[in-house]
């Protein structure tokens, strides 16, 4: 435990140049009282990499936390093993949560009763615990909502402490070189507030954070270690990239910023080793591996560029796209403590940030049916995946194989098990409610559990026909940690529309197919095949090919 704290007093004088000894002193005492008040046991080791996580927003999906502690019999039988939880702290909702008005509250809406919120919250997280699922929720470190007690009592006297809680300048000309974020909805990165401006790098009524503060790092801290007190086994640290601001820059990766999350991380592991720290960096992978460290950063990290990539190879029928995203040359090597976290959609959106304008321009054109689901000027898609795949559970089915097999931890968007769609009624209350055309709303959508539980019983619906087999991919993957851990190395089986690799962790190696286009293909197969597809499908094949139906897979067991 001495490792942590020496660790943190090196960052502490990296960061700030060798001053502020008087908090440092502090911030040490704090963190020594915290770990002999809570004398927290850890986590299992690396628990994170063989998770299957369901990320949901707790009104959207169940009312309320008495409500989502209802379902969790749902999702352990679904065949999750971690919840990301949306936000869900105190906030105005001008931006879904993100917009943080409390970092110690849970929101008073997320509970049916006038009981204290966070004792609601912690009832959940302990029947979570008792059915072995874990817990993270979203954290914004990066900003807060403009309501925040600290921005609302520094932003009419400068005479403040909280003022320097905050960015605050004469001119807007500062941080000039930081690029507009939310394009077509923000026009500057500056807002007027009395004399002076504020900085923010997403809306308006987000300012952040000055961690050239050490108040702010030391708050920022103890936030963290007050929720992991309660039982959280981890976060999502959103819009990480943009912690630190220098001008001459672009303001994000700064070196200084690797130093804030390695002192947060340090911290984390001196109160409660395990608890994870998952970054939310949309940068390209040799950026965002930065993140990891040395295996003294985030555990976890997305892997942005994959997601768009799984569509491109969709729609192109081939899968040349998903190779050449996992060579090392594009996704490095990375800790093996760590691990990549892999989506079919951010969450909100199909994020095209991250790939060329030619592939940002077909994957557009493929799967952009409506100019409503348009998302910063054509950087993304808001539409879920049935929407998106034209609700074909084939498709549906094909590409969340990807998702569970070629590489990482999958993250299940809530409802796209069940095949949700876009849902326009809530995109528009919402604008109306908040003023903001964010067409990311179309995503957002209640459950509408009477109208699933209908179709759940009917093996005809749609929702039955991706439900189904989609819980047999999880419950099977469970069982071979070479899909969690194991390597990955591509096989060439003869037709590029169907996309082969194996998965190997010791002596269990695993092939997988998937034919990515419309058509049957009969494609060579390694000769030493097991029997059996390991989810008990049928096999078509003779003593040298086996036939692949449209847009069909297998998981088949091979012998090393």
């Amino acid at each position: 435990m001495a490792t942590e704290l020496s660790r943190i007093r090196h960052l502490w004088q990296t960061l700030y140049d060798g001053e502020h000894q008087a908090e440092l002193a502090a911030f040490i005492a704090k963190l020594e009282a915290y770990k002999a008040r809570y004398a927290l046991s850890p986590l299992p080791l690396e628990w994170y990499q063989d998770a299957v996580v369901y990320s949901l927003y707790v009104d959207l999906f169940a009312g309320s936390f008495e409500g989502l502690t209802e379902k969790l019999d749902y999702l352990q039988a679904l065949g999750v093993s971690c919840l990301w939880l949306l936000p869900v702290l105190d906030s105005p909702m001008k931006d879904a949560g993100f917009d943080i008005r409390d970092f110690r509250r849970v929101r008073a809406d997320l509970t049916a009763s006038p009981s204290d919120p966070n004792a609601v919250f912690a009832d959940f997280l302990a029947e979570a615990h008792a059915r072995g699922l874990a817990v993270i929720f979203d954290i914004t470190l990066n900003h807060s909502s403009i309501e925040h007690p600290w921005f609302q009592a520094g932003k009419d006297d400068p005479s403040s402490p909280y003022r320097d809680y905050y960015i605050w300048s004469d001119t807007p000309e500062l941080y000039r070189e930081a690029r507009i974020i939310f394009k077509g909805m923000m026009d500057s990165n500056w807002t007027k507030c009395g004399d002076q401006y504020y900085f923010h790098r997403f809306f308006d009524i987000q300012p952040d954070l000055n961690y050239r503060n050490p108040a702010v790092l030391s708050e920022m801290t103890f936030v963290l270690l007050d929720w992991l007190a309660q039982g959280v086994d981890g976060f999502r640290a959103d819009a990480i990239p943009y912690l630190w601001k220098e001008a001459g820059t672009n303001c994000e990766n700064l070196p200084k910023t690797h130093v804030i999350v390695k002192i947060f991380r340090a911290a984390m592991d001196y109160f409660r080793p395990g608890s994870i720290l998952l970054a939310e960096a949309n940068q390209p992978p040799l950026e965002v591996a930065k993140y990891f460290g040395q295996g003294d950063e985030c555990q976890a990290a997305y892997h942005f560029p994959l997601m768009p990539r799984l569509y491109r190879a969709l729609a192109e029928g081939s899968g040349q796209a998903i190779i050449d995203t996992l060579q090392p040359s594009f996704t490095p090597e990375i800790p093996e403590s760590c691990q990549w976290f892999t989506f079919l959609r951010c969450h909100d959106e199909l994020t095209l940030e991250m790939v060329t304008p030619a592939e940002r321009s077909l994957i557009y054109q493929a799967y952009c049916r409506d100019p409503l689901w348009d998302f910063r000027l054509g950087e993304g898609i808001s539409a879920r995946l049935a929407s998106l795949l034209e609700r074909d559970p084939r498709k549906i089915l094909l590409l969340n194989h990807l998702l569970l097999t070629i590489t990482g931890t999958p993250i299940l968007y809530y409802g796209d098990e069940v095949a949700k769609e876009n849902d326009e009624a809530c995109y528009h209350a919402m604008v109306a409610k908040t003023g903001y055309r964010d067409s990311r709303y179309l995503v957002r959508g209640p459950m509408a559990w009477e109208a699933v539980e209908q179709e759940l019983v009917d093996p005809q619906s749609l929702a039955s026909q991706v439900y189904y087999p989609l819980q047999r991919l999880l419950l099977t993957r469970r069982k071979y940690l070479a899909l969690s851990r194991g390597t990955l190395a591509f096989v060439d089986v003869g037709d590029q529309r169907v996309l082969a690799y194996t998965r190997q962790l010791g002596e269990q190696r695993l092939l997988m197919l998937a034919n990515l286009s419309g058509e049957s293909v009969r494609v060579t197969v390694p000769a030493a095949l097991g029997a059996n597809d390991l989810l008990e499908q049928p096999l078509k094949h003779d003593a040298a090919s086996l036939r692949l139906a449209p847009f069909g897979y297998h998981w088949l067991a091979a012998t090393p």
